[in-house]
């Protein structure tokens, strides 16, 4: 559904707890998965509450605990197919979706995706034109697809989907993270080389343009949406 700024003003100012989400369900080839049998669970799976500080470790995957990445499945995927996340509600909030991936030996280990190894392989930001101002083509709906890179290496990896919500961005730590990590093996892949790679945290700036912005009303001079972190991997 599209909405135009004007219109998410209104959704911003009636947003309550009740438009906070997880991203519980992996969704593959079209087959939703069941909560949390390939996404590890995350410390807001009761609360749905966001992360506000991107150097926190909690953005990388927000797991609940030690525990989350051995209770987790891992999901065959095939390069080059359709994936997802279904959110546990409608998200009502405007802001800016992306994927990325991680090489994770096993995916089930606690310490794949602690280092710089994270590479971004979809994203979808807010349009903007001088007349219209930001269009949130992304707001009130309830999953996220995109397409796994099809000359990605075969192998086990960390998916993590992200939605960065902006409705209280103008201010410092005001942007919410969403975050949620499928643990997944990739089958019938190539011989790609992904890249650039960040980290989590380090990906990301508190002071992002993409980051700390007053949606409702943009710097003079403003000529569009800058995404934070990488630039994608289309592979």
């Amino acid at each position: 559904m599209k909405l135009s700024l004007p219109l998410s003003i209104v959704a911003a100012a009636v947003a309550s707890v009740n438009s906070h989400y997880t991203f519980p369900n992996l969704i593959n080839n079209g087959a939703m998965s069941a909560e949390w049998q390939y996404v590890r669970i995350t410390e807001n799976h009761w609360s749905s509450g966001p992360i506000t500080d991107v150097k926190s470790n909690a953005i990388r995957c927000y797991e609940l605990d030690s525990s989350a990445a051995g209770a987790t499945q891992i999901a065959t995927v095939t390069a080059g197919s359709t994936v997802g996340f279904k959110a546990s509600n409608t998200m009502g909030h405007p802001g800016y979706f992306s994927a990325y991936m991680s090489p994770a030996n096993p995916a089930n280990s606690n310490s794949a995706g602690t280092g710089k190894t994270w590479f971004k392989i979809w994203e979808w930001a807010p349009r903007w034109t001088a007349s219209t101002g930001l269009i949130f083509d992304s707001i009130n709906i309830d999953r996220f697809n995109f397409t796994i890179p099809k000359n990605v290496p075969n192998g086990q990896y960390l998916l993590r989907g992200e939605q960065i919500a902006l409705h209280l961005s103008g201010s410092t730590n005001g942007a919410q993270f969403y975050v949620g990590c499928a643990q997944i093996n990739v089958v019938g892949g190539g011989s790609g080389s992904p890249g650039p790679t960040v980290s989590f945290p380090g990906a990301y700036s508190a002071t992002d343009p993409g980051i700390l912005l007053n949606i409702y009303a943009l710097p003079s001079g403003y000529s569009g949406y800058k995404s934070p972190g990488p630039a994608v991997w289309r592979g």
